[in-house]
């Protein structure tokens, strides 16, 4: 009688942590795509950023673009790993998370509200790919390591 009451809870556990990692790979599908465009902005000189005088991670709008939007392409790669439950694409996800927020710090000053919203959603990404621990639904790991 006891085992059929802890198993359920146990099972709900890893269900919870496998619902954190789709919501993680969502997270970072949506600010890869978000730095692609935001990227592609930059690039093309959009008058949506603000230029500030004396910043001192001051770099070439342009060459910010160019960042964004090479961390957003790789951003949305990894979370197609992370949809495939891939335990490679969990630890590059907050790696990738990590580069973002650093990104989105230096380049406070051109666009700020929403560089904190990027900050913010990837920290929430890095929770949620720290918080699984790459096991399925019974327990079982996903990435082939034995029990």
């Amino acid at each position: 009688m006891n085992a059929t009451h802890t198993a359920p809870a146990s099972s709900a556990k890893y269900a919870w942590a496998g619902g954190l990692r789709m919501f993680a790979a969502v997270m970072l599908f949506l600010a890869g795509l978000l730095g692609i465009f935001r990227g592609i902005m930059a690039i093309a000189e959009d008058e949506v950023f603000v230029t500030t005088r004396n910043y001192v991670f001051q770099f070439d709008l342009t060459g910010w673009g160019w960042v964004h939007l090479g961390l957003g392409i790789v951003a949305v790669l990894v979370s197609f790993g992370l949809f495939a439950a891939a335990a490679w694409a969990r630890y590059t996800g907050i790696g990738i998370a990590a580069l973002v927020i650093i990104a989105n710090f230096l380049s406070l000053p051109y666009y700020p509200w929403w560089s904190v919203i990027v900050i913010v959603m990837s920290g929430f990404i890095i929770w949620a790919l720290c918080v699984d621990r790459g096991e399925d639904v019974v327990g079982r790991p996903t990435d082939g390591r034995l029990p």
